[in-house]
């Protein structure tokens, strides 16, 4: 698992609790990434070793340096950790950037409309998208962005000198906490309404054309994907970032509560797995400091192989093309029989 040093060079509050923490490019070996990507930061806190996946809201050649904006989470051990303890001239330890929620190439041109869609701080992706797609190309984007009221709202300052500068970007904001006066086509009060912005949308432009990203709860995507098909939207022009693996408790069923022999850097370890976690959670929580880091199934550091016992994969549709036969992603593994043992 490949680790460097980044240096903060400024923290940016977006709101009372989120703030992006920017760092310095290196001066020898720039760091490339994608817009959209997300970079996994490692902290040691109280002893124990965490690692966390943040999507980048700095753009590829839009921004000197390379920003993640994080929010705090109830009882989230990082985010409150970047929140109240970051400062300035520390040297966080992080992964190369990863992660596929980007412009597809292969289906993106000049004339696509780039429609974004984010929840709070699901925003964070889609302002290095909006930022890289403005910066580069013609295409119109529009941001429809959700949030509890103008003061939760992160990237005000941005949004605005977006809307500033470029006349081919349209804001539509949904605010849950707030009245708002109803002539205003674009500020809307609830949560977001994808049949509303679809419907104005298709007043000026070819929808059957456009591309969109979605990042936000399950809710958000389902709603989203199932109007865009009545708009005859090619299901390959909607991309979703997943920050949580959808779990269905019935398939847990099968699921038990046993002792998983784990073998990590050599040293074998006997964990319990208490019926509901995954293998991964557990060998954390007793110590192992094993590889992983979006903790979706999709960056697929934290695989390992299975040499013996029975197991059973849960929140993910398919298996990775890359997994060797007896690999499994350990964030996604549960057991189904007494003798399991894993090697990561």
């Amino acid at each position: 698992m490949i680790t460097y040093g980044l240096k903060v060079v400024e923290k940016v509050k977006e709101t009372d609790d989120a703030v992006t923490i920017c760092f310095k490019q290196p001066g020898l070996k720039k760091i490339a990434y994608q817009a959209g990507q997300y970079l996994t930061v490692i902290f040691r806190i109280n002893g124990r070793r965490y690692i966390r996946p943040y999507s980048f809201s700095s753009a590829p050649g839009i921004d000197a340096t390379l920003n993640i904006t994080v929010k705090r989470v109830l009882q989230g051990v990082v985010s409150n950790h970047i929140v109240d303890k970051v400062e300035v001239g520390d040297t966080i330890e992080v992964m190369p950037p990863m992660g596929d929620f980007v412009i597809d190439r292969d289906n993106f041109n000049n004339t696509n409309h780039v429609v974004l869609w984010g929840v709070g701080s699901g925003v964070t992706p889609l302002m290095s998208i909006a930022k890289f797609v403005l910066g580069n190309y013609s295409n119109h984007v529009t941001l429809v962005y959700g949030n509890r009221s103008h003061e939760s709202t992160i990237f005000v300052s941005q949004i605005e000198q977006l809307k500033q500068q470029y006349s081919n970007f349209t804001l539509w904001n949904f605010h849950t906490k707030l009245r708002v006066n109803a002539t205003n086509t674009y500020l809307v009060e609830g949560r977001i309404q994808p049949a509303k912005v679809l419907a104005v949308l298709n007043e000026v432009d070819q929808l059957k054309h456009s591309v969109h990203y979605v990042c936000g709860p399950l809710g958000l995507k389902e709603s989203v994907k199932d109007e865009l098909i009545k708009f005859d939207v090619d299901p390959s022009h909607i991309h979703s970032e997943d920050f949580e693996i959808v779990k269905d408790p019935k398939d847990f069923e099968d699921v038990i509560t046993c002792t998983v022999e784990i073998i990590s850097d050599r040293v074998s370890t006997q964990v319990e797995v208490i019926k509901g976690k995954s293998i991964l959670e557990a060998g954390l929580d007793a110590g192992i400091e094993l590889p992983y880091s979006c903790q979706t199934g999709s960056c697929l550091i934290c695989k390992g192989k299975v040499v013996a016992g029975d197991v059973k994969t849960i929140g993910i549709t398919h298996r990775p093309d890359k997994l060797l036969p007896g690999e499994q992603l350990l964030c996604c593994t549960y057991p189904l029989s007494e003798g399991i043992k894993v090697e990561s």
